[in-house]
């Protein structure tokens, strides 16, 4: 709880920053007292992530003051901001994994003193807050849980008064969350201030006890969250109705005589290097109009599941893969674009759409498998851009893609706005079979709520879905059945119906995975 005072901890007094012609925050006013658990919430683009980089001194605003313990102050520098007691956990955590614990963190301070003099501290402050590591760990070793110890620790050994965490749980399991919620509540009864951004409103509710709302730069109002609601709070964020999706109910989890589209039989793949995941013995099946949700924590084999599951990674045997009883264990993505799956990758700068194509052409490349059994088709689409024109229009219409102009370049569009370009473009191919990777990760809560909409509407066609999703919410609102990816071993996968989110989540965290054996139905 905040510590009684008359004196803000830090006030941001009408902060303006631009880049060019754009305003990405406009007069933002911001107040948070010591002691307090403040959240910042928004859509992609709403101002956030400018402003806390300037409360850290990576940027400088044009216009505006901020007013740190009653005195103005010029944040210039990340240092700057360590010394007046500002400390920062990102949401990409930057260890370097060869090294130790201690190493890492006696990097990113300004004053590290000798390694064994702070692997006491660390020790010592490991104790205090309840934050488990070793110092003498290589960073390689460690969960992706205790990695964000490790950046918490970091922080903490400067003595912050403010500590800034962004989407700290996006990569936690939910018992891992609440140690971290353990963490900072006793981080706020010691008087040290949480900026807390996330996009998870539930945690918003439980946590938090005062939340700032960013839209289109501006702060369009605080709000008490326990006498509030998410849904009220994310139709301030997105200035609208929010259509919420509720849980689904679908007969295909208890039908007896659903018939697999898809199936993964025994596939296993060695680690093809020192930070990749092996995959052991992995037994899976989709039915047609399914979502089969396969939850788990990010670098757990997920990127190597996906890469066999499109062909980027070929199958010692074609029978691991079968597709409609057909071994495609072999074949590569182009043959299984072909056969009518597609594949939404992780990576959309780079893997799903190229940063300096436009957004046109980046649509003749998904098209070009389909288009190139028709020559004639494919010729006229190429030298008449109309035609072109005229489907990445229906796209970016369909699916509410948002651009500074027409045709832009895919690398000048938000975040949310490319996944939703690159999510229409899959859907016109209408595919067979989808695999779906985090499909709404970084993505504000109008256009995730879009997106997985979409999905649904795809499995109700009878399209069949691998959905490859480390967010919980998103898995139980979409799946029919769910598995846990853990260390490369795949559990069995349950009807979502008869799961909770706790189960899943120690199942994600390693507990006792039931591995699947060939033949398993839920």
């Amino acid at each position: 709880m905040p510590a009684a005072a008359t004196t803000a901890l830090l006030t941001a007094n009408a902060i303006t920053k631009r880049f060019g012609d754009f305003t990405a925050n406009d007069q933002v006013d911001f107040t948070i007292q010591p002691g307090a658990i403040h959240a910042l919430l928004g859509e992609n683009g709403a101002g956030k992530s400018t402003f806390v980089k300037m409360l850290y001194g990576v940027l400088s605003p044009d216009e505006g003051a901020f007013i740190w313990n009653g005195e103005e102050v010029t944040i210039s520098s990340p240092k700057a901001a360590r010394a007046m007691g500002i400390a920062m956990v990102f949401q990409h955590f930057s260890l370097f994994p060869a090294l130790t614990v201690a190493e890492n963190i006696a990097l990113a301070l300004d004053d590290a003193p000798q390694l064994s003099a702070l692997s006491g501290r660390i020790r010592e402050a490991s104790q205090r807050w309840g934050l488990a590591i070793d110092p003498d760990r290589p960073v390689g070793d460690l969960s992706v849980g205790e990695q964000q110890r490790v950046e918490i620790l970091r922080c903490l050994l400067q003595d912050p008064k403010l500590l800034i965490m962004d989407e700290p749980t996006s990569v936690l399991t939910p018992q891992e969350s609440e140690r971290l919620f353990d963490v900072l509540r006793k981080l706020s009864d010691e008087g040290c201030a949480v900026l807390y951004i996330s996009h998870k409103l539930d945690e918003i509710m439980a946590l938090t006890e005062k939340a700032t709302i960013l839209r289109g730069g501006k702060n369009v109002g605080d709000v008490i969250p326990k006498k509030s609601s998410t849904r009220a709070m994310a139709e301030m964020m997105v200035g609208d109705k929010v259509d919420w999706i509720e849980r689904r109910q679908d007969k295909a989890t208890t039908d007896k005589d659903r018939k697999a589209v898809f199936a993964i039989n025994g596939l296993s793949r060695p680690a093809e290097s020192a930070f990749a995941t092996p995959l052991s013995n992995i037994h899976l099946d989709v039915a047609a109009g399914e979502i089969l949700g396969i939850a788990g924590i990010s670098g757990n084999g997920q990127e190597e599941l996906a890469e066999a599951l499109s062909g980027e990674w070929r199958c010692p045997d074609d029978d691991m893969i079968s597709y409609n009883g057909v071994g495609i264990g072999r074949s590569g993505p182009r043959e299984r674009r072909r056969m009518g799956m597609e594949m939404v990758p992780e990576e959309r700068n780079g893997h799903a759409a190229i940063p300096d194509m436009t957004l046109m052409e980046n649509t003749f490349l998904t098209h070009y498998d389909r288009m190139s059994k028709s020559p004639g088709l494919f010729r006229r689409m190429m030298t008449h851009a109309g035609m072109g024109e005229d489907m990445t229009r229906e796209i970016i219409k369909n699916h509410d893609v948002r651009t500074p102009r027409d045709n832009p370049q895919a690398r000048q569009l938000s975040g949310g706005n490319l996944q939703k370009f690159i999510m229409g473009r899959m859907l016109m191919t209408a595919p067979q079979l989808a695999i779906i990777a985090q499909p709404t990760w970084g993505v504000d809560v109008g256009a995730a709520t879009m997106i997985r909409r979409s999905l649904l509407a795809l499995a109700e066609q009878g399209c069949g879905i691998i959905l490859i999703s480390q967010d919980l919410e998103e898995i139980f609102s979409l799946s029919s059945r769910i598995a846990v990816l853990n260390a490369g071993v795949m559990s069995a996968a349950q009807p979502a119906s008869e799961l909770t989110a706790e189960a899943v989540g120690l199942l994600m965290g390693g507990a006792a995975p039931q591995a699947p054996r060939q033949g398993d139905v839920a």
